[in-house]
C-alpha cells in the first residue's frame, strides 16, 4: 500500500519542471559522522535504550524519490510513537533544522493508537535479531510497559539516522507524513486519501502543496 500511494505522488509529478529520481540511494560514508555526528547519534541510541558500546549504523539509506538536492520519504503509522518522540526531543534536532520536527512530535504524541493497530506485526513489533540485540527483547505485542517493543525503537533509531545522515551527506530530507493534510476543492483532505485514489482535479493541489515543500 505504501509504495502504491508513492507510486500514484510520482506519476502526478511526472509532468512538471522537475527532475524526479525515483528510489534514490545514498552509500553512508561513516566519516561525515566522526566527531559531533557520533555524539548525536549515541544520544539517541541511549534515549531509547541502547545496550551495546558500539551502535550499529546503516550502510545504506534508500529514499522514495528525490528532487533536486531533496529527498522524500513518505512515512507510515508506525512511525508515530512515543519512542519516535524521544528521539526528536535529542540534541540531534537543536542542531539541524528540520521543517517538519514539531508537526511530527505532535503527531507521535496524538497517533500512537494507529501505531498499535499497524505495529502490532511481528516483523515490526519484534523487529529483526538486531533490535533485540541492541534494544532488549519485546514485551507482548501491544505491551508497551516494561521494555515495550524493540522493533518499534529500532525504527525510532533507524530514522534519526536518516535525518542526521542525510544532512551531513549534503541533502534536505522532506519527510511526509500520512497524517498530513491539503486544501483542495475548498477543503481539507488527507494526502494518504488523496493518493490512495488521486482525482485528475487534484493534481495540482497535490503538486502546489509538495513544490511548496522546496525551500
Amino acid at each position: 500500500m505504501h509504495q502504491i500511494k508513492v507510486d500514484h505522488l510520482i506519476q502526478i509529478l511526472r509532468d512538471s519542471d522537475f527532475q524526479i529520481e525515483e528510489e534514490f540511494y545514498i552509500n553512508v560514508n561513516n566519516e561525515y559522522l566522526k566527531g559531533k555526528g557520533e555524539t548525536l547519534l549515541a544520544e539517541v541510541f541511549e534515549i531509547l535504550g541502547g545496550n551495546v558500546h558500539q551502535f550499529p549504523l546503516l550502510e545504506r539509506l534508500k529514499f522514495d524519490f528525490k528532487i533536486n538536492r531533496f529527498l522524500f520519504i513518505y512515512d507510515d503509522p508506525v512511525h508515530f510513537n512515543r519512542y519516535r518522540l524521544s528521539t526528536l526531543k535529542s540534541e540531534l534536532y537543536d542542531t539541524f533544522s528540520f521543517a517538519w520536527s514539531d508537526s511530527y512530535k505532535r503527531l507521535c504524541r496524538t497517533f500512537e493508537k494507529d501505531c498499535l493497530k499497524s505495529g502490532l506485526q511481528e516483523r515490526v513489533w519484534f523487529g529483526p535479531p538486531i533490535a533485540s540485540k541492541v534494544f532488549g527483547k519485546s514485551e507482548e505485542p501491544g505491551d508497551l510497559s516494561g521494555n515495550g517493543s524493540s522493533g518499534w525503537k529500532l525504527n525510532a533509531y533507524n530514522d534519526a539516522q536518516y535525518d542526521l545522515l542525510t544532512r551531513l551527506h549534503g541533502y534536505k530530507l522532506i519527510r511526509i507524513p500520512v497524517y498530513e493534510n491539503i486544501m483542495t476543492g475548498g477543503s481539507l483532505k488527507k494526502i494518504d486519501d488523496l493518493l490512495l485514489n488521486p482525482k485528475e482535479e487534484t493534481y495540482q493541489a497535490i503538486k502546489n502543496w509538495l513544490f511548496r515543500k522546496l525551500v
